[in-house]
């Protein structure tokens, strides 16, 4: 290098490197928890609008005072509670006892049931669940017609419990009268079992089918006899499947009216008989939306009484 030769030039140092885009990815992290909320947004508005709305306007009919004629006014008059429990407690107790009996019968004829679909129905599993599900491609109120002539005065099944002589027990227990089953108790908690079984089997058999089988053998080879095996392995762990059935059967048949109106007799009536006659016939509004609330409380007590009770609050 001469003198007059000026030197190389240094090498430009690396640029450096680009810093992250730190609020873009914050963004992109709160879009991703809020897309769990997004999901739920038309459920929650759903809710909102065709249930909260109603519940909110139906206890302020509840205090309201008035007629059709004139109007209906908010007057917080609570008394209506007082005077609707006062007056038709005998249909909320009737209604409790169809309801829970119902619920029992379907527990005893579904559990059996859906321990065979479950277990042992093998290749006819599908066909089975079908025929489980097959009384919903009809109507609710058909279904419930079929019943006045199944329990027909003239009918096999009267004439076959009158050959056995059941109805001169129901009759003594108050559930039927004489040699007739229609317009009796027994007609309407029939009617009540027969629509409500398949909410019982489904959630049975979808708990029962979770079983693991080699828990089974494993009980087998512990020398377990077979209703041990199903005291202690099959019934505890089928118990969600009891819980969500009973509910879903006790529920619905406690606040129903069809059964009782088609199959029963003035002496049966059940509360949602009363409420539907104070809504559609004698435009009390405000008794009919505190009846309704009331079998609210009370069936939403004994519900959040037995949840704890039964031990278990894993619902199918």
């Amino acid at each position: 290098m001469t003198a007059t030769e000026a030197p190389p030039a240094a090498a430009a140092p690396p640029p450096p490197p680009p810093a992250p885009a730190e609020p873009t990815v914050r963004k992109a992290s709160v879009r991703r928890r809020l897309v769990p909320y997004w999901l739920l947004l038309p459920g929650i508005l759903w809710l909102l609008v065709f249930f909260a709305l109603p519940l909110v306007y139906q206890a302020s009919t509840s205090v309201q005072t008035g007629s059709l004629e004139e109007g209906f006014t908010v007057t917080w008059h609570v008394q209506t509670y007082w005077d609707a429990l006062q007056e038709y407690y005998p249909q909320f107790l009737r209604s409790l006892l169809y309801a829970g009996t119902a619920t029992v019968l379907c527990l005893l004829l579904g559990y059996p049931l859906a321990y065979l679909i479950a277990f042992k129905a093998g290749r006819w599993r599908n066909l089975l669940l079908v025929l489980v599900i097959a009384p919903f491609f009809t109507s609710f109120l058909i279904r419930t017609l079929a019943w006045k002539t199944i329990l027909a005065d003239d009918g096999t099944v009267v004439s076959v419990m009158n050959t056995l002589h059941v109805l001169d027990v129901t009759s003594w227990l108050g559930w039927t009268e004489g040699s007739r089953v229609l317009a009796t108790p027994m007609a309407v908690v029939c009617g009540l079992t027969y629509n409500f079984l398949p909410f019982m089997i489904l959630p049975l058999y979808t708990s029962l089918e979770r079983v693991d089988g080699r828990l089974h053998e494993a009980a087998g080879d512990l020398y377990a006899r077979p209703l041990t095996t199903f005291r202690k392995v099959t019934f505890p762990l089928s118990l969600p499947g009891v819980v969500s059935g009973t509910l879903l059967t006790f529920i619905p048949a406690s606040g129903d009216y069809v059964n009782a109106e088609l199959l029963g007799s003035t002496d049966t009536k059940m509360v949602g008989s009363v409420i539907q006659t104070q809504f559609l016939r004698v435009l009390d509004y405000p008794t009919a939306a505190a009846l309704s609330f009331i079998l609210m409380a009370i069936v939403l007590v004994m519900v959040t009484f037995y949840i704890r009770r039964a031990g278990t609050e894993d619902l199918v």
